[in-house]
Protein backbone atom coordinates (compact mmCIF):
# COMPACT_ATOMS: atom_id res chain seq x y z
CA UNK A 1 0.00 0.00 0.00
CA UNK A 2 0.74 3.60 -0.83
CA UNK A 3 0.85 5.48 2.43
CA UNK A 4 1.31 9.58 3.59
CA UNK A 5 3.04 8.88 6.45
CA UNK A 6 0.51 10.13 8.86
CA UNK A 7 -1.73 8.19 7.40
CA UNK A 8 0.63 5.25 7.75
CA UNK A 9 1.04 5.89 11.48
CA UNK A 10 -2.80 6.77 12.31
CA UNK A 11 -2.67 2.73 11.06
CA UNK A 12 -0.67 1.68 13.31
CA UNK A 13 -2.03 3.10 15.64
CA UNK A 14 -5.63 1.48 14.83
CA UNK A 15 -4.09 -1.93 13.83
CA UNK A 16 -1.56 -2.00 17.42
CA UNK A 17 -4.85 -1.20 19.42
CA UNK A 18 -7.01 -3.63 17.84
CA UNK A 19 -4.23 -6.45 19.08
CA UNK A 20 -4.14 -4.96 22.74
CA UNK A 21 -4.80 -7.52 25.25
CA UNK A 22 -8.38 -6.56 27.11
CA UNK A 23 -9.47 -9.09 30.04
CA UNK A 24 -12.83 -10.83 29.75
CA UNK A 25 -15.09 -13.90 27.80
CA UNK A 26 -18.29 -12.98 25.27
CA UNK A 27 -20.99 -14.05 23.08
CA UNK A 28 -21.18 -12.92 19.43
CA UNK A 29 -24.15 -13.43 17.79
CA UNK A 30 -24.80 -12.22 14.05
CA UNK A 31 -20.91 -12.67 13.94
CA UNK A 32 -20.25 -12.20 10.45
CA UNK A 33 -16.05 -12.89 9.82
CA UNK A 34 -15.75 -11.58 13.16
CA UNK A 35 -14.65 -7.97 13.73
CA UNK A 36 -16.25 -7.71 16.80
CA UNK A 37 -14.36 -9.92 18.20
CA UNK A 38 -10.83 -8.00 16.07
CA UNK A 39 -12.23 -4.68 17.52
CA UNK A 40 -11.99 -6.40 21.03
CA UNK A 41 -8.58 -7.85 20.91
CA UNK A 42 -6.96 -10.85 21.85
CA UNK A 43 -6.92 -10.89 25.48
CA UNK A 44 -10.89 -11.40 24.88
CA UNK A 45 -11.57 -14.97 25.09
CA UNK A 46 -14.84 -16.03 23.01
CA UNK A 47 -17.08 -18.47 24.29
CA UNK A 48 -19.72 -18.52 21.42
CA UNK A 49 -19.73 -17.01 17.86
CA UNK A 50 -23.04 -17.83 16.31
CA UNK A 51 -24.29 -16.73 12.30
CA UNK A 52 -26.80 -18.60 10.25
CA UNK A 53 -24.77 -17.68 6.86
CA UNK A 54 -22.19 -20.52 5.78
CA UNK A 55 -19.53 -18.13 3.69
CA UNK A 56 -19.66 -15.36 6.60
CA UNK A 57 -18.91 -18.94 9.00
CA UNK A 58 -16.20 -20.12 6.85
CA UNK A 59 -14.64 -16.41 7.00
CA UNK A 60 -14.81 -16.84 10.74
CA UNK A 61 -13.83 -20.25 10.70
CA UNK A 62 -10.30 -18.80 8.56
CA UNK A 63 -9.34 -16.21 10.45
CA UNK A 64 -10.79 -17.47 14.13
CA UNK A 65 -10.76 -21.34 13.94
CA UNK A 66 -13.61 -23.55 14.90
CA UNK A 67 -13.47 -23.13 18.40
CA UNK A 68 -17.08 -21.92 19.76
CA UNK A 69 -18.46 -21.51 16.52
CA UNK A 70 -22.11 -21.96 15.68
CA UNK A 71 -23.93 -22.00 12.57
CA UNK A 72 -27.13 -22.09 13.01
CA UNK A 73 -30.52 -19.97 13.30
CA UNK A 74 -30.36 -17.90 16.57
CA UNK A 75 -34.09 -18.64 16.65
CA UNK A 76 -33.45 -22.47 17.09
CA UNK A 77 -30.46 -21.53 19.38
CA UNK A 78 -31.44 -21.75 23.66
CA UNK A 79 -29.19 -20.76 26.66
CA UNK A 80 -28.53 -24.35 26.97
CA UNK A 81 -26.53 -24.08 23.94
CA UNK A 82 -24.57 -21.35 25.37
CA UNK A 83 -21.73 -22.16 27.63
CA UNK A 84 -20.01 -20.89 30.45
CA UNK A 85 -20.68 -17.38 31.67
CA UNK A 86 -20.11 -14.36 29.44
CA UNK A 87 -19.35 -10.75 30.33
CA UNK A 88 -20.31 -9.33 27.54
CA UNK A 89 -22.67 -10.41 24.98
CA UNK A 90 -22.92 -8.79 21.54
CA UNK A 91 -25.50 -9.04 19.36
CA UNK A 92 -25.05 -6.77 15.61
CA UNK A 93 -28.77 -8.04 14.26
CA UNK A 94 -29.99 -7.14 10.21
CA UNK A 95 -30.44 -3.84 10.21
CA UNK A 96 -32.66 -4.40 6.68
CA UNK A 97 -36.32 -3.78 8.22
CA UNK A 98 -34.63 -0.75 10.11
CA UNK A 99 -32.49 1.14 7.42
CA UNK A 100 -34.14 3.62 5.13
CA UNK A 101 -33.55 2.05 2.54
CA UNK A 102 -35.95 -0.94 3.74
CA UNK A 103 -39.54 -1.56 3.07
CA UNK A 104 -40.13 -0.03 7.09
CA UNK A 105 -41.16 -3.41 8.59
CA UNK A 106 -38.91 -2.67 11.80
CA UNK A 107 -38.40 -4.98 14.52
CA UNK A 108 -41.17 -6.65 13.12
CA UNK A 109 -39.53 -8.00 10.11
CA UNK A 110 -38.55 -11.04 9.58
CA UNK A 111 -34.43 -9.95 9.75
CA UNK A 112 -34.38 -7.10 12.23
CA UNK A 113 -37.22 -9.75 14.25
CA UNK A 114 -33.79 -11.67 15.06
CA UNK A 115 -33.70 -8.64 18.11
CA UNK A 116 -36.30 -10.46 19.52
CA UNK A 117 -34.30 -14.18 19.50
CA UNK A 118 -30.85 -12.38 20.53
CA UNK A 119 -33.06 -11.51 23.78
CA UNK A 120 -35.05 -14.39 24.34
CA UNK A 121 -31.52 -15.64 24.99
CA UNK A 122 -30.45 -13.14 26.94
CA UNK A 123 -33.28 -13.61 29.41
CA UNK A 124 -33.10 -17.60 28.96
CA UNK A 125 -29.14 -16.80 30.61
CA UNK A 126 -30.78 -14.64 33.38
CA UNK A 127 -32.94 -17.51 34.45
CA UNK A 128 -30.31 -19.78 35.13
CA UNK A 129 -28.38 -17.61 37.00
CA UNK A 130 -25.79 -16.80 34.02
CA UNK A 131 -26.60 -13.07 33.16
CA UNK A 132 -24.21 -11.22 31.11
CA UNK A 133 -23.22 -7.94 32.98
CA UNK A 134 -22.83 -5.86 29.86
CA UNK A 135 -25.67 -6.55 26.67
CA UNK A 136 -24.57 -4.65 23.61
CA UNK A 137 -26.48 -4.42 20.18
CA UNK A 138 -25.51 -2.58 17.07
CA UNK A 139 -27.18 -1.38 14.29
CA UNK A 140 -28.16 1.18 11.75
CA UNK A 141 -28.96 4.95 12.84
CA UNK A 142 -32.18 4.44 10.96
CA UNK A 143 -33.57 2.36 14.43
CA UNK A 144 -34.33 5.97 16.18
CA UNK A 145 -36.75 7.07 13.46
CA UNK A 146 -38.33 3.72 12.78
CA UNK A 147 -42.30 3.42 12.79
CA UNK A 148 -42.05 7.11 14.37
CA UNK A 149 -39.29 6.34 17.19
CA UNK A 150 -41.57 3.27 18.50
CA UNK A 151 -38.72 1.01 17.55
CA UNK A 152 -36.13 2.76 19.63
CA UNK A 153 -38.38 2.38 22.46
CA UNK A 154 -38.68 -1.65 22.09
CA UNK A 155 -35.16 -1.40 22.16
CA UNK A 156 -34.62 0.23 25.22
CA UNK A 157 -37.94 -1.19 27.43
CA UNK A 158 -36.58 -4.43 26.43
CA UNK A 159 -33.01 -3.58 28.21
CA UNK A 160 -35.31 -2.39 31.25
CA UNK A 161 -37.65 -5.23 31.34
CA UNK A 162 -34.65 -7.60 31.62
CA UNK A 163 -32.69 -5.44 34.37
CA UNK A 164 -30.18 -3.71 32.54
CA UNK A 165 -29.32 0.22 32.89
CA UNK A 166 -28.85 1.34 29.02
CA UNK A 167 -27.28 3.92 27.29
CA UNK A 168 -27.21 4.50 24.01
CA UNK A 169 -24.49 6.24 21.49
CA UNK A 170 -24.14 7.10 17.61
CA UNK A 171 -20.65 6.73 16.79
CA UNK A 172 -19.63 7.74 12.96
CA UNK A 173 -16.85 5.29 11.54
CA UNK A 174 -14.82 8.52 9.99
CA UNK A 175 -13.27 9.67 13.19
CA UNK A 176 -11.09 5.98 12.76
CA UNK A 177 -11.21 5.80 8.93
CA UNK A 178 -11.53 7.25 5.71
CA UNK A 179 -15.31 6.06 5.88
CA UNK A 180 -18.69 7.55 6.53
CA UNK A 181 -20.39 5.18 8.57
CA UNK A 182 -22.82 6.18 11.46
CA UNK A 183 -24.09 3.46 13.56
CA UNK A 184 -26.34 3.20 16.78
CA UNK A 185 -24.90 1.66 20.03
CA UNK A 186 -27.07 0.53 22.88
CA UNK A 187 -24.27 -0.56 25.94
CA UNK A 188 -26.65 -1.98 28.86
CA UNK A 189 -25.50 -3.38 32.21
CA UNK A 190 -27.21 -5.66 34.37
CA UNK A 191 -28.75 -3.28 37.41
CA UNK A 192 -26.76 -4.98 40.48
CA UNK A 193 -23.29 -4.03 38.54
CA UNK A 194 -21.71 -0.81 39.77
CA UNK A 195 -21.55 2.15 37.05
CA UNK A 196 -18.30 4.22 37.18
CA UNK A 197 -18.93 7.79 37.52
CA UNK A 198 -16.39 8.46 35.48
CA UNK A 199 -18.38 6.82 32.26
CA UNK A 200 -21.36 8.58 32.44
CA UNK A 201 -22.54 12.33 32.38
CA UNK A 202 -25.72 13.67 33.76
CA UNK A 203 -27.32 14.97 30.30
CA UNK A 204 -26.80 14.60 26.56
CA UNK A 205 -23.40 15.81 26.06
CA UNK A 206 -20.50 15.57 23.11
CA UNK A 207 -20.13 14.33 19.92
CA UNK A 208 -21.77 10.44 20.34
CA UNK A 209 -25.23 12.03 21.86
CA UNK A 210 -25.99 13.51 18.16
CA UNK A 211 -29.36 15.68 17.77
CA UNK A 212 -31.34 12.50 16.29
CA UNK A 213 -30.48 10.68 19.21
CA UNK A 214 -31.44 13.26 22.00
CA UNK A 215 -35.18 13.65 19.69
CA UNK A 216 -34.93 9.96 19.90
CA UNK A 217 -34.76 9.74 24.05
CA UNK A 218 -36.93 12.65 24.59
CA UNK A 219 -40.10 11.13 22.84
CA UNK A 220 -39.32 7.92 24.90
CA UNK A 221 -42.02 7.72 27.87
CA UNK A 222 -40.94 9.32 31.23
CA UNK A 223 -40.19 6.48 33.25
CA UNK A 224 -38.42 4.59 30.23
CA UNK A 225 -36.55 7.86 29.91
CA UNK A 226 -35.06 8.54 33.14
CA UNK A 227 -34.01 5.10 33.70
CA UNK A 228 -31.57 5.95 30.66
CA UNK A 229 -27.83 6.30 31.06
CA UNK A 230 -25.60 8.86 29.17
CA UNK A 231 -22.54 7.47 28.30
CA UNK A 232 -19.73 9.59 28.62
CA UNK A 233 -16.53 8.79 26.23
CA UNK A 234 -13.94 11.02 25.32
CA UNK A 235 -14.10 12.59 21.69
CA UNK A 236 -11.09 11.01 19.57
CA UNK A 237 -9.07 12.99 16.79
CA UNK A 238 -10.36 13.62 13.50
CA UNK A 239 -8.46 10.92 11.22
CA UNK A 240 -6.05 12.06 9.22
CA UNK A 241 -6.34 8.59 6.96
CA UNK A 242 -7.99 9.60 3.16
CA UNK A 243 -8.80 7.20 1.56
CA UNK A 244 -5.44 7.00 -0.78
CA UNK A 245 -4.33 5.22 2.27
CA UNK A 246 -6.21 2.36 1.71
CA UNK A 247 -5.57 1.72 -2.22
CA UNK A 248 -4.19 -1.13 -4.01
CA UNK A 249 -1.74 -0.52 -6.71
CA UNK A 250 -2.60 -3.41 -8.23
CA UNK A 251 -5.86 -5.17 -7.27
CA UNK A 252 -6.57 -9.04 -8.33
CA UNK A 253 -10.26 -8.62 -8.29
CA UNK A 254 -11.28 -5.85 -10.36
CA UNK A 255 -9.87 -4.29 -13.45
CA UNK A 256 -9.69 -0.46 -14.75
CA UNK A 257 -12.65 0.35 -16.90
CA UNK A 258 -11.69 1.58 -20.20
CA UNK A 259 -11.84 5.29 -20.88
CA UNK A 260 -15.07 5.05 -22.66
CA UNK A 261 -16.21 3.40 -19.57
CA UNK A 262 -14.96 6.39 -17.34
CA UNK A 263 -16.17 9.11 -19.89
CA UNK A 264 -19.59 7.36 -18.79
CA UNK A 265 -19.40 7.99 -15.28
CA UNK A 266 -18.49 11.49 -15.85
CA UNK A 267 -21.52 12.10 -17.96
CA UNK A 268 -23.73 10.96 -15.08
CA UNK A 269 -22.77 13.74 -12.87
CA UNK A 270 -23.96 17.10 -12.09
CA UNK A 271 -22.36 19.84 -12.38
CA UNK A 272 -21.51 20.35 -8.88
CA UNK A 273 -20.21 16.60 -8.77
CA UNK A 274 -18.52 17.61 -12.14
CA UNK A 275 -16.66 20.16 -10.75
CA UNK A 276 -15.06 18.58 -7.80
CA UNK A 277 -13.31 16.37 -10.62
CA UNK A 278 -12.20 19.18 -12.58
CA UNK A 279 -10.86 21.23 -8.87
CA UNK A 280 -8.99 17.89 -8.70
CA UNK A 281 -7.46 17.72 -12.01
CA UNK A 282 -6.12 21.11 -11.59
CA UNK A 283 -4.72 20.69 -7.97
CA UNK A 284 -2.22 18.97 -10.23
CA UNK A 285 -1.89 16.16 -6.96
CA UNK A 286 -2.63 12.40 -7.08
CA UNK A 287 -6.38 12.80 -5.93
CA UNK A 288 -8.64 9.25 -5.03
CA UNK A 289 -12.75 9.94 -4.89
CA UNK A 290 -15.27 7.10 -3.77
CA UNK A 291 -18.75 7.32 -6.54
CA UNK A 292 -21.78 6.05 -6.00
CA UNK A 293 -24.30 5.92 -8.47
CA UNK A 294 -27.95 6.93 -6.98
CA UNK A 295 -31.09 7.58 -8.60
CA UNK A 296 -31.88 11.79 -8.12
CA UNK A 297 -34.78 13.61 -9.04
CA UNK A 298 -34.32 15.93 -11.92
CA UNK A 299 -35.69 19.54 -12.09
CA UNK A 300 -38.60 17.98 -13.97
CA UNK A 301 -39.51 15.79 -11.28
CA UNK A 302 -37.88 12.19 -13.10
CA UNK A 303 -36.22 9.79 -11.82
CA UNK A 304 -32.14 10.20 -13.46
CA UNK A 305 -29.23 8.05 -12.58
CA UNK A 306 -26.60 10.50 -11.34
CA UNK A 307 -23.31 9.59 -10.44
CA UNK A 308 -21.73 11.12 -7.14
CA UNK A 309 -17.93 11.41 -5.69
CA UNK A 310 -16.53 13.30 -2.66
CA UNK A 311 -12.56 13.18 -2.07
CA UNK A 312 -12.35 13.15 1.46
CA UNK A 313 -13.39 9.50 2.61
CA UNK A 314 -15.62 7.24 1.29
CA UNK A 315 -19.48 6.48 1.79
CA UNK A 316 -20.69 4.16 3.36
CA UNK A 317 -20.19 0.39 1.97
CA UNK A 318 -22.61 -1.65 2.05
CA UNK A 319 -23.84 -5.21 1.02
CA UNK A 320 -23.63 -5.78 -2.75
CA UNK A 321 -27.06 -6.36 -3.25
CA UNK A 322 -29.05 -3.53 -5.20
CA UNK A 323 -28.51 -0.51 -7.70
CA UNK A 324 -26.03 1.67 -5.40
CA UNK A 325 -24.28 -0.92 -3.12
CA UNK A 326 -20.92 -0.89 -4.77
CA UNK A 327 -18.96 2.47 -4.90
CA UNK A 328 -16.19 3.05 -7.61
CA UNK A 329 -12.98 4.81 -7.44
CA UNK A 330 -12.05 7.29 -9.30
CA UNK A 331 -8.15 7.96 -8.85
CA UNK A 332 -6.97 11.75 -10.86
CA UNK A 333 -3.69 12.02 -11.51
CA UNK A 334 -1.51 14.30 -14.00
CA UNK A 335 -4.95 15.65 -14.67
CA UNK A 336 -6.06 12.11 -16.05
CA UNK A 337 -9.01 10.01 -14.62
CA UNK A 338 -9.49 6.73 -13.89
CA UNK A 339 -11.88 4.45 -12.98
CA UNK A 340 -12.92 1.22 -11.46
CA UNK A 341 -14.99 -0.68 -8.64
CA UNK A 342 -13.40 -0.98 -4.97
CA UNK A 343 -11.24 -4.18 -4.25
CA UNK A 344 -12.18 -6.26 -1.41
CA UNK A 345 -9.16 -5.87 0.29
CA UNK A 346 -10.10 -1.78 -0.12
CA UNK A 347 -13.19 -1.94 1.51
CA UNK A 348 -11.72 -4.48 4.22
CA UNK A 349 -9.35 -1.64 5.34
CA UNK A 350 -12.13 0.67 5.17
CA UNK A 351 -12.94 -1.46 7.98
CA UNK A 352 -10.18 -1.57 9.80
CA UNK A 353 -9.20 -4.76 8.87
CA UNK A 354 -5.24 -5.84 8.55
CA UNK A 355 -4.30 -7.34 5.33
CA UNK A 356 -3.86 -10.36 7.69
CA UNK A 357 -7.17 -10.75 7.96
CA UNK A 358 -8.25 -13.34 5.18
CA UNK A 359 -10.88 -12.48 2.86
CA UNK A 360 -13.26 -15.48 1.04
CA UNK A 361 -12.02 -15.92 -2.43
CA UNK A 362 -15.13 -14.37 -3.73
CA UNK A 363 -15.40 -10.88 -4.68
CA UNK A 364 -18.60 -11.22 -3.62
CA UNK A 365 -18.40 -12.53 -0.81
CA UNK A 366 -16.09 -10.75 0.81
CA UNK A 367 -17.74 -7.75 -0.31
CA UNK A 368 -21.08 -9.26 1.68
CA UNK A 369 -18.47 -9.76 4.62
CA UNK A 370 -16.93 -6.62 4.72
CA UNK A 371 -20.61 -4.27 3.91
CA UNK A 372 -22.53 -6.18 6.68
CA UNK A 373 -19.86 -6.16 9.53
CA UNK A 374 -18.82 -3.95 12.18
CA UNK A 375 -15.97 -1.31 11.97
CA UNK A 376 -12.85 -2.77 14.16
CA UNK A 377 -11.54 0.06 15.79
CA UNK A 378 -15.12 1.44 16.71
CA UNK A 379 -15.30 -1.74 18.49
CA UNK A 380 -11.69 -0.96 20.62
CA UNK A 381 -12.80 2.43 21.06
CA UNK A 382 -15.69 1.59 23.08
CA UNK A 383 -14.19 -1.72 24.67
CA UNK A 384 -11.37 0.67 25.93
CA UNK A 385 -13.53 3.49 26.93
CA UNK A 386 -16.94 1.80 28.09
CA UNK A 387 -16.88 -2.22 28.48
CA UNK A 388 -14.15 -2.66 29.92
CA UNK A 389 -13.88 0.17 33.13
CA UNK A 390 -17.55 -1.25 33.14
CA UNK A 391 -16.46 -4.59 33.78
CA UNK A 392 -13.81 -3.51 36.04
CA UNK A 393 -16.33 -2.14 38.93
CA UNK A 394 -17.50 -5.14 41.21
CA UNK A 395 -21.19 -6.75 40.42
CA UNK A 396 -23.76 -6.60 43.78
CA UNK A 397 -22.50 -2.87 44.80
CA UNK A 398 -25.12 -1.49 42.32
CA UNK A 399 -24.16 2.68 42.15
CA UNK A 400 -27.30 4.70 40.23
CA UNK A 401 -26.05 6.44 37.22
Amino acid sequence: MDFHPRSRQRLDMVESSVREPAPGRFYEFFAGGGMVRAGLGEGWQCLLANDLDPAKAAAYRANWGDAGLRVADIAALTAADLPGVADLMWGSFPCQDLSLAGAGAGLGGRRSGTFHDFWALARGLAAGNRAPRIVAVENVCGALTSHGGRDFEVICQTYADAGYRSGALVINADRFLPQSRPRLFVIGVREDVAIAPATTTPGADGLFHTPALRRAVDRLPDALRHRMVWWRLPEPGISNLGLESVVEAAPADVRWHSTAETGRLLTLMSPKNLAKVEAAQRSGERRVGALYRRTRRDTAGSAVQRAEVRFDIAGCLRTPGGGSSRQTLLVVEAGQVRSRLMSARETARLMGLPDSYRLPGSYSAACHLTGDGVAVPVVRYLAHWLIEPLLAAPAGLRKAA
